[in-house]
Order: C-alpha cells, then sequence, then structure tokens
C-alpha cells in the first residue's frame, strides 16, 4: 500500500512541474513603444558600432547562459551590492571560440567596472564547451 502512495504522490509532484510557464520577456507598454522608431539605414558611424551575431553562436550563448546565470536565481536575502551584481547577467561579457567538431566555447568573464566589489574576483566566470550539433553542454571550467 505505501508502494502506491509514494507512487501517486510521485506522479502528482513530477506533473507539477508540467504546469510552468516559459519564460516570456517584459515588454514595455504601448505608449513606450510608440516612441521607439526603428533606422531603415544606419549612417558610418552607427555602423561602427554594428555587431552580427550569427545564430548558432548566439543559441549557444543562450544555452550557456540558461545555465551560467539561469533566469529564476535571485540573490540570497541580505547580499550586498557587489553580490546582487553577481546575479546579473549583463554583469559579464561573452567570448566565443570555435572549437573541433561542431563544438564552440563560450566564457563568461565579469565585465571590467561591473561590480564595485573590493579587490579582484578571479573565480567569478567559467567557460563552457557547447555541441552545436546536438545542443547540449559538453562540459563546464570555472
Amino acid at each position: 500500500m505505501k508502494y502506491w502512495v509514494w507512487l501517486v504522490c510521485g506522479v502528482c509532484l513530477s506533473g507539477c512541474s508540467l504546469l510552468q510557464r516559459p519564460f516570456r520577456p517584459v515588454r514595455a507598454p504601448p505608449e513606450e513603444a510608440a516612441k521607439v522608431t526603428f533606422p531603415f539605414a544606419l549612417s558610418e558611424e552607427e555602423k561602427q558600432g554594428l555587431l552580427r551575431v550569427p545564430g548558432p553562436i548566439a543559441a549557444a550563448i543562450e544555452l550557456a547562459m540558461d545555465d551560467f546565470r539561469p533566469r529564476d536565481v535571485k540573490p540570497h536575502r541580505g547580499a550586498t551590492a557587489d553580490e546582487a551584481c553577481m546575479y546579473q547577467r549583463e554583469s559579464f561579457d561573452v567570448t566565443t571560440i570555435p572549437g573541433p567538431e561542431g563544438v564552440l566555447f563560450v566564457r563568461f568573464t565579469l565585465r571590467p567596472g561591473a561590480c564595485e566589489q573590493d579587490g579582484a574576483i578571479n573565480d567569478a566566470g567559467a567557460t563552457y564547451a557547447v555541441d552545436t550539433r546536438g545542443w547540449r553542454i559538453l562540459a563546464v571550467q570555472h
């Protein structure tokens, strides 16, 4: 009898994970969005700041970032400003390095000046080996 109770509880609890909504970015209200003007042509000055990221690289960065700094993880209660800063995705720069046979290395490093920490933080980043054929993380180096 105990077996059946545990089985039913396990099935019910695993079903709760199916009810979670997928991540959706926050959108600005319509009146704020109406103020945005998209450029049809870029000036030479604007072209200097242009950065084109190929789709597979963008997808590999997103996959690694979702593991490195998951969207739903928040700083612990009582976290200092520096600790809270380390939880923010925008605090990290990203470098990608092509590897052998469909592997892309994605490195996260703390952006200079991102956090007002006392002294250097040496272990803030990580390097991911991402399989771009199967879209999975092969290994992580901290």
